[in-house]
Parts: C-alpha cells; sequence; structure tokens
C-alpha cells in the first residue's frame, strides 16, 4: 500500500517539478486528478489497516471458540457413535430417513446416498444449521440382558 502512496507523492513532486498550476484548464486538471488520487490512497490505506485490525480480531476469536470447543468436547468419545452408517436400517420405501437435527432440532430427510457419501471426518452434515449429524448406535432389544443397558 505505501507504494501507492509513493507514487501520489511522486505525481505531486512532478506536477510541481514541471509547474503545473492552476493557471491553465490543463493544470487544473491534473491537479484535481491527483488529488483524488491522493483520497483514493489514503482511503485505500485506511482499509487496509482495518482490515488487518478485523484479522486480528477474528484470529483471536477463533482461537477462544477453539478453547470452549476443547473445553466441551473433551469428554467425546468417537467410539461411542456409528460410523458405519450403511447399517441404519430405518429407510422408508424411498429410501429416506426422518432425522431431527440434535443442533437446530429440525426434521430432516437424509436419503440413503447421503450415507454413503459422509463427507471425509465420517459425518454428515445438517443441511438447516450447517453442523454435524452424529447417530448413535441403538439397541432395539426389550431385553435386560443385553450389554446395551448397561453403561
Amino acid at each position: 500500500m505505501q507504494n501507492i502512496k509513493e507514487r501520489v507523492a511522486y505525481l505531486k513532486g512532478l506536477s510541481d517539478g514541471l509547474g503545473i498550476t492552476h493557471e491553465t484548464k490543463e493544470g487544473r486538471l491534473l491537479i484535481a486528478i491527483i488529488d483524488v488520487l491522493d483520497d483514493i490512497a489514503e482511503s485505500i490505506e485506511m482499509l487496509e489497516e482495518n482490515q488487518n485490525e478485523l484479522d486480528e480480531y477474528v484470529d483471536a476469536i477463533d482461537q477462544d471458540l477453539a478453547d470452549v470447543e476443547d473445553e466441551i468436547f473433551e469428554d467425546y468419545d468417537e467410539e461411542d457413535y456409528d460410523e458405519d452408517f450403511e447399517d441404519y436400517d430405518e429407510f422408508d420405501e424411498n429410501g429416506f430417513v426422518e432425522v431431527e437435527c440434535p443442533n437446530c432440532h429440525e426434521k430432516v430427510y437424509l436419503d440413503k446416498d447421503m450415507f454413503e457419501e459422509e463427507d471425509e471426518d465420517g459425518e454428515i452434515v445438517c443441511p438447516n444449521c450447517d453442523k454435524p449429524i452424529y447417530f448413535v448406535e441403538h439397541c432395539h432389544c426389550d431385553s435386560d440382558e443385553c450389554d446395551c443397558h448397561k453403561e
């Protein structure tokens, strides 16, 4: 950015050195153009400073959010969730399953293709809130002797 300010300063010096004044129509035009360029360069410099401040602020927020996520999800155990979505057996006759998103609590309909084309993290993302939907493996048996009822 400093390069633009230097170039505008050079143009001002050049116009002074060439003796361009407000006495001629061309002189008034050239001086006005140089003044506008100087204003534009100052505006760009201010925008760049503001952008740098915003970048620092966003980085600080991102770090704070990462700390909060670490605190919240420190007990998260991936083994509690069913990674094998192909065994999900509650599809309707059209190949869709209705799921309530645990984040936004909206009902979403997922088809078999979504279970096969999960993203690289092994999760399906809610189309409403863009947060991951995890599926907990449930046992549907009524037996008290089953290991699924023990914690």
